[in-house]
């Protein structure tokens, strides 16, 4: 989702770059490029608006500053509203359990598997054990028995994380969200 958009930005920054004046159509084109970029990068659409319409507030009627282009000036504006929308700290994860327990959730080609796979990297960088499972049991469809089995193994195994990453879905079901809930509290600390 981040490489999609910072490719889309980065296309749009080239292009505010060469402004030698900021108007508000120029502004306005840019904006709807990075609002269709945040769109397309899963932002709800109401903090996409927001985002767009505090970043065009402040970009038209803005005093240029006389040692930057405009077009550097409307990028500045997008990298703040940016820090400010996504958070000017870093906030690690809160991690409790032994085994902690995360749960990857999302519909089907949404990147679960690629996102579990860089976690679980980052984790053992920082000095974790974490365990990943594929756990296929051949004939097994109750979620919860192979869940246990996959916490059970990573106890023996002496992992501190367990990373679940579940099967995505073409749409959001009711039967799938009970059966998460069941699974979430069976892997309680």
């Amino acid at each position: 989702m981040f490489d999609s958009l910072s490719g889309k930005l980065q296309n749009v920054f080239k292009n505010l770059r060469g402004l030698g004046k900021i108007s508000e159509s120029n502004v306005s084109d840019s904006l709807r490029e990075v609002r269709m970029a945040l769109l397309d990068a899963d932002v709800h659409f109401k903090v996409a608006r927001d985002f767009i319409e505090r970043v065009k507030q402040k970009a038209i009627g803005q005093q240029v500053i006389q040692s930057i282009q405009p077009g550097q000036q409307v990028i500045k504006i997008i990298h703040d509203e940016l820090v400010e929308l996504l958070g000017s700290q870093h906030a690690g994860l809160q991690l409790s359990g032994n085994p902690a327990c995360l749960m990857m959730l999302g519909l089907h080609g949404s990147g679960k598997t690629t996102s579990s796979g860089k976690l679980a990297r980052l984790l053992q960088r920082q000095g974790r054990a974490p365990l990943l499972p594929v756990f296929v049991k051949r004939g097994e469809t109750d979620i919860l028995k192979i869940a246990s089995q996959a916490l059970g193994f990573a106890r023996a195994n002496n992992r501190n994380i367990l990373i679940f990453d579940t099967a995505g879905r073409l749409h959001i079901d009711e039967p799938l969200v009970q059966e998460l809930v069941r699974l979430r509290d069976l892997v309680k600390p």
